[in-house]
């Protein structure tokens, strides 16, 4: 599934500029399907500006493609909308009114329908959110009047993928969904054929670190294995994957490790770092390898005492991630909001958005979060891990941590390539939370037995760049000019 989440650092193949207008989605749309030859593409309605008019356009200029290629059969857009939870409602109205629009657009032009039929819904918690979107979008469809009427024939219900966003949600997201079967059944008479439940990434890892996002997300596909016998229903997992180990470490040289990883799922994100940092030729190949391996691949059931144990050291990342994030969290800030922009996004201020948060502070989106600590020198990757692995040593967890996290020692790997541990050592006389990432470090090398600094040309450069920034920053001058080169030396905005 192709996203719009703007993390590219180089431009886009198609264009001189690495900013990409919501006009120019149309077009990005269109290549995705037609030269990337990806299945799915995801129509973001939630923070961003969308152009309503996306089927229309599509149908109408590339009439002989979709002609061959039927949009809801061959190739699929799906939106995800505006959660009413934080963003107005009145964004939700209007997609739901371009989901039945199109509906009525393409029957009339003797194309497939209902183009679209199944959407995404941001920070699902509770399984009466689904049904509240369904229950609307089902009344919306039942308008009637002389001048509006969508007919007898028209899409009058449609699918729900729901979007679990945190730790603790994800881990009990089968209860979220056994709940969900229940209303359904109730309140439709007539059960889901399949679910594709949907598991953030970015956002988790920003909220509650690394290892414990991998492990939460091992749980929950555990969870999905026993789901599935006893409801007799499919599932397909979404998985949020970003190119940077901390949002995923999925680029076109790790397919395979990632597939092996998080196997179980069968749709992953492509977001735009994968597709604009890297050869198209090499795009175009890892999707085409994506293709084939995700549909083959199992989850791991894990044991009830070994989930207790997982569940555990969870607790244990995760407070010392929040801990040291707090603390730091002024500088992230700052640097974050001199990223480069890729996007038209609405403002996450009063009425169109939102911010995220850890305890008692407000962080940037995931992207910028990571982009600014990768510009800092300090990975996100590394906070809290090594005195959470020195905790899994102690206490004879080591080899649970590595059984569930197959991947941990390539991430931390990659990862401490871009750590600037001369600009750590200044900041950790400021303040004991930097300190607390020294000591993070220090243990990482312990169990990796080796060096956490930069092996290649491009990461060298990266580490010198980042110092230069860093005495820009001390001495009150701009620094963000060093950031969009940073991006592109690290083949990611954050």
């Amino acid at each position: 599934m192709i996203s719009q989440h703007p993390d590219h650092g180089s431009k886009p193949y198609w264009q001189k500029s690495a900013f990409i207008k919501t006009g120019d989605e149309i077009k990005e749309c269109f290549l995705s399907f037609s030269e990337l030859e990806t299945s799915e593409y995801k129509w973001d309605w939630e923070g961003k500006y969308v152009d309503e008019s996306v089927i229309e356009k599509l149908l109408s200029e590339h009439h002989d493609y979709f002609k061959k290629n039927p949009l809801g059969k061959e190739k699929f857009l799906t939106f995800r909308l505006p959660n009413p939870k934080v963003e107005t409602e009145f964004r939700l109205g209007r997609a739901f009114m371009g989901i039945l629009g199109a509906s009525g657009l393409a029957k009339k032009i003797g194309f497939h329908s209902p183009p679209l039929f199944e959407v995404i819904l941001p920070m699902t918690e509770s399984a009466e959110e689904m049904i509240a979107i369904q229950e609307a979008f089902k009344e919306i469809a039942s308008l009637k009047h002389v001048l509006y009427d969508f007919g007898e024939e028209s899409l009058k219900h449609i699918e729900i993928i729901p979007l679990f966003e945190q730790v603790t949600t994800i881990i009990k997201s089968d209860s979220i969904l056994e709940k969900y079967l229940e209303l359904h059944q109730k309140k439709f008479h007539f059960k889901p054929v399949y679910l594709r439940p949907y598991l953030a990434r970015s956002d988790p890892a920003l909220n509650s670190g690394l290892v414990p996002t991998v492990l939460a997300i091992k749980i929950g596909l555990s969870h999905y294995i026993e789901f599935e016998k006893k409801h007799n229903i499919k599932l397909y997992p979404i998985i949020g994957s970003a190119s940077l180990p901390f949002r995923g470490g999925l680029t076109p040289d790790t397919v395979e490790q990632f597939c092996r990883e998080y196997s179980g799922i069968k749709t992953v994100l492509i977001q735009s770092a994968f597709r604009y940092d890297y050869e198209k030729k090499s795009v175009i190949k890892a999707i085409k390898k994506l293709e084939t391996i995700l549909p083959q691949g199992l989850a791991t059931i894990i044991s009830i005492q070994e989930e207790k144990a997982i569940k555990k050291l969870i607790t244990v990342f995760e407070k010392h991630y929040r801990d040291t994030v707090e603390q730091i969290a002024p500088i992230i800030n700052k640097v974050a909001s001199y990223l480069p922009k890729r996007r038209e996004r609405v403002l996450h201020i009063g009425l169109f958005g939102y911010s995220r948060g850890v305890g008692k502070v407000q962080l940037p989106r995931a992207i910028g979060f990571t982009g600014a600590l990768y510009s800092l020198g300090i990975p996100p990757e590394i906070i809290g891990t090594g005195r959470g692995i020195k905790y899994a040593i102690e206490n004879n967890q080591m080899k649970l941590l590595e059984k569930y996290y197959l991947n941990i020692k390539d991430d931390l790997r990659k990862a401490g390539r871009f750590v600037q541990k001369d600009e750590l050592n200044k900041l950790a006389k400021k303040s004991p939370a930097w300190k607390d990432i020294l000591k993070d470090i220090e243990e990482i090398e312990k169990y990796l037995e080796e060096k956490l600094e930069p092996k290649t040309k491009e990461e060298k450069e990266h580490f010198e760049i980042v110092k230069k920034l860093h005495k820009k920053m001390d001495s009150g001058k701009i620094f963000h000019i060093y950031l969009n080169h940073l991006a592109i030396l690290r083949k990611s905005l954050g």
